[in-house]
């Protein structure tokens, strides 16, 4: 399955909503919405900093990742940024493939 990672921050709604709920039923809805599309939460982190939260999460394919992505923003709640992330074999594989490139003004 893709994996992807998911940076996200709270807006102060969002973080409201956090406090009210707790983390661990920050992480019930996440499983349930994951889980709901056919994938898997790998590991999720809360953080301090630049993201409020990190995950990695596993999906059957890359439009069930753009439909939740959409709802989540849609939801106003957080800001988040998803990273398609790759295996050592993928890119492996990637790097045996010949692509005809030309630098622009070359």
């Amino acid at each position: 399955m893709p994996k992807f990672l998911i940076q996200a921050t709270y807006t102060p709604e969002g973080t409201k909503g956090l406090l009210k709920e707790g983390a661990s039923g920050r992480r019930a809805a996440v499983d349930q919405v994951v889980t709901g599309l056919g994938g898997q939460v790998e590991a999720m982190y809360f953080a301090f900093g630049e993201d409020d939260i990190v995950l990695i999460v596993d999906f059957p394919d890359p439009v069930s990742m753009a439909a939740v992505s959409l709802a989540v923003k849609a939801g106003g709640a957080l800001r988040t940024r998803a990273t398609p992330l790759l295996t050592l074999a993928e890119i492996d594989e990637a790097t045996r493939r010949q692509v005809a490139f030309r630098a622009p003004g070359r």
